[in-house]
């Protein structure tokens, strides 16, 4: 069986949700709905999202003392601006309904990831967790060089030709406020996961809490837009 027929037959085996690509709750930092940290959380989100939809990627911080929480917030660096707020908003609303008494929830999505705790995670390196969504995939060192990159916000794109007809493509993103050396870090990590996760399937996608990596046989990435002009934010919001 020649490679294309291979890389066909792996195309019918897997298929991945286009809308929520994984998510964690964690177990151990339940909360209850009449706490301040699950108000924080619910007055912490809205100004995420609008952070966020304004450059692509947002820290916020809201409460004080041990009622405090964390916020995180990133689009992939190809989407749209429009892509990327709707996208956010889902996320937002999503995470209260699948991790509704914990307050450490991540959740991952084709253009976007969102995360907040009452642990201040800003700025360190996490990848003790991993959300998997099989369907094939190769990284190469040319999209981590490029992510790493400064000027290019932690984004890596590329493809290669496999065959006449069957283009291998890739994408690496790390969350912007991590260091050059952080983000070859968790790339790393995660490229390495593949053959235990992605043994030979068509595609594979590994989402970490600071990074993520993507293979697919069709082109799913953009062209890099105006979003190249937007500056990064960070915010800060206490208790009135």
């Amino acid at each position: 069986m020649n490679l294309l027929s291979i890389l066909l037959l792996l195309l019918l085996l897997c298929t991945c949700s286009a809308d929520r690509a994984g998510e964690f709750c964690n177990a151990d930092s339940e909360i209850s709905g009449n706490s301040q940290i699950f108000a924080n959380i619910d007055r912490l989100l809205p100004v995420l999202v609008f952070r966020t939809a304004l450059t692509g990627f947002a820290t916020v911080t809201y409460g004080k003392g041990q009622d405090k929480v964390h916020g995180l917030a990133q689009c992939r660096g190809d989407v749209s601006s429009k892509d990327c707020f709707s996208c956010i908003q889902d996320a937002a609303k999503q995470i209260r309904e699948v991790c509704p008494d914990q307050a450490d929830a991540r959740i991952w999505f084709e253009y976007c990831f969102l995360r907040y705790d009452n642990i201040n995670f800003i700025g360190k390196v996490d990848t003790d967790f991993s959300t998997v969504c099989f369907n094939l995939a190769a990284l190469t060192d040319q999209i981590r060089a490029e992510a790493v990159f400064p000027g290019n916000r932690g984004l890596g794109k590329g493809e290669k030709k496999l065959s006449r007809f069957v283009k291998l493509y890739a994408l690496v993103q790390c969350i912007r406020d991590l260091s050059r050396i952080d983000c070859a870090q968790c790339l790393a990590i995660a490229i390495g996961s593949f053959p235990d996760f992605c043994d030979d399937r068509k595609g594979c996608r590994i989402f970490y809490s600071i990074c993520y990596v993507r293979y697919e046989l069709y082109p799913f990435f953009f062209p890099i837009d105006s979003r190249n002009s937007l500056v990064n934010t960070s915010m800060v919001v206490a208790n009135p």
